[in-house]
């Protein structure tokens, strides 16, 4: 009789503990099974890998991409203005194409810089892969124009020394739409789109249970108040030929890129990322070359990200989250 009242006891314990980590798993996930149909223009692999040729080439000589940025810009025919601001001694610039005339604005932005505090590195992944993204999504929105407004900014100084520092380009931009009363619909970060392997390594046991092992699928990170952008950017890389998976928790989890300064506003936005160091061993390393990225990969996740830009966004989205 003791033994069978130990073993229900046992069995409700492990029913529990399962459906608290489901629950937990599912909050963390935001599962969608959905997607949305795409029916635009077709990103480009050798476009991408052109972009990301030159800007590793521009990182290894120290010289300055933003021109080739905004040439590119203007190719697909945005409006484009490059806003320079002083940090540490020196003159930086965003460059950003404007895309739209009403409506509220949706941010798109990847930072051009590279890592390299004691010698110049690559920055094939981390992020040319994301600048060469922005290039190319510009393209795509010249080709079909959005109904809304939308700005695609190449960031400055996302990079140590400058990571964290109101001498971000992303902290300079978005203290610009915060000073200009511009209403803010969201921002989409992309940050290291370009490298896959068959393996997805995780640190911690949790993760592993919860999200794939094999590394072929871009991640889609954001907050709780996130969640239905995190939702809408997923389902649209999906429905591209993409796989994506999304991620949601605090944001002091998340904080390692420019959307961070957009949080910072009380502004909605997520991270696209192909989970950067924990599955890529070349991060702020010299192996970070454009010959390890997968170019095939990066358009699937552009024309997601095109799909998602060209929605109209719902009032739950434009609906403003408390500051923090």
């Amino acid at each position: 009789m003791m033994v069978r009242s130990l073993l229900r006891i046992l069995a409700a314990t492990i029913a529990s503990a399962l459906f608290l980590f489901t629950a937990a798993a599912m909050v963390m996930r935001q599962p969608s099974f959905a997607r949305l149909p795409y029916d635009g223009p077709r990103a480009d692999a050798v476009v991408l890998r052109r972009h990301v040729e030159f800007l590793t080439a521009a990182h290894l000589t120290d010289s300055d991409p933003a021109p080739y940025i905004a040439e590119a810009f203007r190719a697909a025919g945005a409006n484009v203005r490059e806003q320079t601001f002083e940090a540490r001694g020196h003159t930086y610039r965003n460059v950003i194409a404007g895309f739209g005339r009403s409506g509220p604005l949706l941010i798109v932005g990847a930072h051009y810089d590279a890592f390299g505090l004691r010698q110049p590195l690559p920055g094939a992944d981390d992020n040319s892969s994301g600048t060469a993204a922005l290039l190319e999504l510009a393209r795509l929105l010249g080709e079909r124009p959005p109904a809304t407004r939308v700005e695609l900014v190449a960031f400055a100084n996302e990079e140590p020394p400058f990571f964290g520092s109101e001498q971000m380009g992303s902290a300079v931009h978005a203290e610009s739409v915060a000073r200009a009363r511009t209403p803010v619909a969201a921002m989409i970060c992309l940050e290291m789109i370009g490298y896959y392997s068959p393996r997805q390594p995780w640190h911690s046991w949790v993760m592993s249970l919860v999200y794939p092992h094999r590394g072929d699928f871009i991640g889609v990170a954001g907050g709780w108040d996130d969640r239905t952008l995190a939702r809408r950017v997923k389902q649209a890389i999906n429905g591209a030929g993409g796989i994506a998976v999304s991620f949601t928790g605090p944001h002091e989890m998340l904080d390692a890129s420019d959307q961070r300064n957009y949080w910072a506003r009380g502004w909605k936005a997520v991270m696209i990322t192909d989970t950067a160091y924990l599955r890529n061993p070349n991060y702020h390393t010299a192996g970070d070359t454009s010959a390890t990225l997968d170019y095939a990969r990066m358009g699937r996740v552009v024309e997601g990200v095109f799909s998602a830009v060209r929605l109209r966004p719902s009032a739950r989205d434009r609906a403003p989250r408390r500051r923090r």
